[in-house]
């Protein structure tokens, strides 16, 4: 299966998560959030986003970076200011939480802005990336993590004092964002070679996008801090890790 295809495949897969795990809370419009539990795939993705960060995007993004004549180390730099940016958002959020009242559309609209941002660099890395074992570990930690944020996202729409016309335009718009950047990464990666700036570019911020999930997403909810206290579900961050690392090696 060409790689085209296989992208084609999963951006349709990850489209049809998001729109189911989304479907409930529309159809009931939740007036409270209700919490779903899947650790071991959580803690997997977490590994594996860590590892896709360490093992092949930024280095990646900083031999590029070197080919082109560039010493300084860009990548870096611009992978640590996409996580800085991601967490600074995630304090603006937390502060909007617990400032406004529940029914104020400000924090899920932030939430929204922050989740589909993300959404898109990660579709973009995998639309970008060349490798099917690369491709399919990335899309495995997306589709795993996704049907959470898209529950969520959908719960928190519908808990503001929005219609439901609208918030399920803001959902649309989220659902759209990942498939969408599987093509721009397409695109660039394959249909229009840049051979540019950008690609490094793209690729650094997408480094810093993983980075940012595999370690500080959801602040004191994260992963590593409210999973990686439980032994067995910690292995399964070294076991998505150590999955990246072996393909590190193979490609």
């Amino acid at each position: 299966m060409a790689t085209a295809t296989l992208k084609l495949f999963f951006a349709i897969s990850i489209l049809a998560v998001v729109l189911l795990a989304g479907w409930y809370p529309f159809k009931r419009r939740l007036a409270a959030n209700e919490h779903f539990d899947f650790p071991l795939g959580e803690t997997l993705a977490t590994g594996v986003f860590l590892g896709a960060a360490l093992l092949h995007m930024l280095p990646e993004s900083n031999a590029m970076f070197a080919q082109m004549g560039y010493e300084y180390p860009f990548a870096y730099i611009i992978t640590g200011i996409i996580f800085l940016i991601f967490l600074w958002f995630e304090h603006l959020g937390r502060e909007l939480y617990h400032h406004q009242d529940s029914s104020h559309p400000a924090f899920a609209l932030l939430a929204w802005l922050m989740l589909s941002f993300h959404s898109l660099v990660l579709g973009t890395a995998l639309g970008f990336t060349h490798d099917y074992p690369v491709i399919i570990m990335l899309f495995l930690a997306i589709i795993t993590h996704k049907w959470a944020e898209s529950f969520a996202i959908a719960v928190q729409l519908n808990k503001t004092s929005l219609s439901t016309a609208k918030s399920l335009a803001f959902f649309l718009a989220f659902a759209l964002m990942t498939p969408l950047g599987i093509f721009i990464g397409w695109y660039f990666g394959h249909g229009m070679e840049t051979h540019s700036l950008f690609d490094p570019i793209l690729i650094a911020a997408s480094a810093g996008t993983f980075l940012y999930l595999g370690t500080l997403h959801g602040l004191e909810r994260c992963v590593m801090v409210e999973r990686c206290c439980n032994l067995n579900h910690f292995s399964f961050v070294i076991i998505g890790f150590l999955l990246m690392a072996s393909v590190a090696a193979y490609v």
